[in-house]
């Protein structure tokens, strides 16, 4: 299969059509604002820090990602949550009942949710034993009307990453996009594939504060790709969809990396602890590796174990309804005392 990529193929013809909504502040962008009144936008005048419309673009964010991540600003657009990111995608590559997404279960569940939401086919293609894509199998599953290949990376809820070789191949023979969901990114020792946008042009790479920068309650998605796709996803992206306290608290946190990267420190630490600590609770048949903030285990019953965990007030995920994890549970790595109640409730449990 040879990558003969081109946007236009992709993109939904209404999409290619459409006029996009144009807000108040776009119109005069190229002017200094200092000094001008506002009467556009039926905006409240009395100023509270927020009685103004955010700016729909998010530049003052994205110029601090843009010296962190060595990408241009032509290559970011900002999400409500990675979520928003990847329903985008949807409504601007996919057209419904008609083309189709492909999924490597186990995986992030809102890829087959926003599919069904937006009447996309999902060809599920299960990973191999060892949570890694099946290649050939994935290049069968391809057809003509094959719009997206999700990749998660390192994957949830398995905690791996896919090797480089496998994503390379995809990238090179998949004349579709490709997008590489790193909100783990930042606990695995591999590095960004936002580092290749310039290699491929049918890369996508989302990302999110609400992981290892401790933002998900402020809801922050970030999405890397050539600034062709970001253009069409900035064509129908909602006109103010990241409001101003979250832009103000992600340029506030960004700006912390010493914080960061000691919490990051502390949570891969502690995920070393945990899988130590874990080979010693005699109900865990199987603990997975891991590059992520969390740990897949198989046990002798996931249902029944994650109800006495519940019992004891500790909340964890069960999987065991998910491909290729009969009788597995999740932990997420949490602090050093929140941890050690973990272990010491399995060990109680023995």
């Amino acid at each position: 299969m040879e990558n003969n990529f081109d946007i236009n193929n992709l993109v939904r013809e209404n999409v290619k059509r459409m006029k996009p909504y144009s807000t108040a502040r776009d119109e005069f962008k190229d002017f200094d604002i200092a000094d001008m009144i506002f009467l556009d936008a039926n905006e409240n005048p009395f100023e509270n820090g927020v009685n103004r419309y955010p700016d729909p673009q998010q530049i003052s964010v994205k110029e601090v990602l843009v010296k962190q991540k060595s990408v241009k600003t032509d290559q970011i657009l900002l999400g409500n949550g990675s979520d928003e990111v990847l329903d985008l995608l949807f409504r601007a590559f996919c057209e419904p009942k008609k083309d189709n997404v492909i999924t490597l279960p186990p995986t992030y569940g809102m890829y087959g949710v926003l599919a069904n939401i937006n009447a996309v086919e999902n060809r599920e293609v299960l990973l191999s034993d060892d949570f890694q894509p099946q290649i050939e199998k994935i290049i069968e599953a391809v057809d003509e009307q094959t719009k997206i290949i999700f990749l998660c990376s390192p994957n949830n809820p398995s905690g791996n990453s896919f090797s480089d070789e496998s994503v390379a191949y995809l990238l090179q023979n998949f004349k579709g996009l490709v997008v590489i969901d790193e909100a783990y990114i930042d606990f695995s020792k591999k590095d960004s594939w936002s580092n290749e946008l310039d290699e491929y042009p049918n890369l996508i790479i989302t990302q999110t504060l609400s992981k290892a920068y401790g933002l998900a309650g402020i809801r922050l998605g970030v999405c890397y790709a050539s600034a062709e796709i970001i253009s069409v996803l900035n064509k129908i992206k909602p006109p103010y969809n990241v409001n101003e306290l979250t832009q103000k608290r992600a340029i506030e946190r960004l700006g912390d990396t010493e914080k960061i990267k000691a919490e990051i420190e502390s949570i891969i630490a502690q995920r070393e602890k945990l899988l130590k600590e874990l080979l010693d609770v005699n109900f865990v048949e199987k603990i997975y590796p891991t590059e992520a903030n969390f740990i897949l285990v198989k046990v002798d019953d996931a249902n029944k174990r994650y109800d006495e965990l519940i019992a004891k007030g500790i909340v964890i995920r069960n999987r065991t309804t998910q491909p290729l994890c009969d009788n597995c549970l999740r932990f997420t790595v949490g602090t050093a005392q929140e941890n050690m109640k973990l272990i010491v409730a399995l060990k109680e449990m023995n």
